[in-house]
């Protein structure tokens, strides 16, 4: 008969479930991506930088796109591998798009892409 059925039928036992300890536990193998930032990079933004080159980020947002919008940025993420070689995540060009973003509206205040975009789109609604 097989393991765990009596003849009356399953049996009521549970295998023991991990505790937490086990379940979060650190492992050796970190989370891919799939291309990592230049070190002097991280090294300017002061974020940790692992010897694979890759950076730690701390805190995590979520956007909602449109389907054209999601098209676009797969494009340009292609583009952009071809243009570097190598493949390059959505992550990565989102955070090189947000910084490049910020560092017009820096230098261009209310003049900056950001600010007319904004505009334009709060003018439409």
């Amino acid at each position: 008969m097989p393991r765990g059925v009596s003849p009356s039928g399953p049996s009521n036992r549970r295998r023991p479930m991990p505790g937490a300890d086990e379940l979060f536990r650190a492992t050796a193998k970190e989370p891919r991506e799939e291309v990592a930032p230049a070190p002097a990079e991280a090294a300017q933004s002061g974020a940790p930088v692992a010897s694979s080159g890759r950076v730690k980020h701390d805190e995590k947002i979520t956007v909602y796109v449109t389907a054209d919008e999601l098209l676009a940025l797969e494009q340009a993420r292609l583009t952009v591998r071809a243009a570097v070689g190598r493949n390059v995540d959505r992550g990565r060009l989102v955070r090189a798009a947000l910084a490049a973003a910020l560092d017009d509206l820096e230098r261009n205040g209310p003049d900056s892409d950001l600010v007319q975009r904004v505009r334009a789109a709060s003018s439409g609604s």
